[in-house]
């Protein structure tokens, strides 16, 4: 049994609980993903470090952090594709043209 969520055709998104999100760029280097991942791994643990600290100042550095990471990784910011195709991130897989795919997962 598979616990990765489904990719949909196109690569574009993931499906969790029925939303799309915006899936990490395919076209990055493996070093290119390897380190933008650690990165935010790295700003991840600095926000719940943070948190659990009470700096609200380190908190929203600790934010500011991941979203570099997640614009590096393509999850954030313009779409990667180059087709001019919309962005869907967000919107519930049951009004998008991936309904049917989804489906007959």
């Amino acid at each position: 049994m598979s616990t990765s969520p489904p990719l949909t055709p196109d690569r574009r998104y993931i499906v969790v609980r029925g939303r799309l999100w915006r899936a990490t760029n395919p076209h990055l280097s493996a070093e290119e993903r390897a380190t933008w991942v650690a990165r935010l791994t790295e700003a991840r643990r600095a926000v719940q470090g943070a948190m659990r600290g009470g700096d609200a100042e380190a908190l929203r550095t600790a934010r500011r952090a991941v979203d570099a990471a997640k614009h590096g990784l393509g999850e954030r910011g313009p779409g990667w594709w180059t087709d001019g195709g919309q962005d869907y991130n967000r919107y519930l897989v049951k009004n998008m043209p991936y309904a049917a795919w989804f489906d007959s997962l």
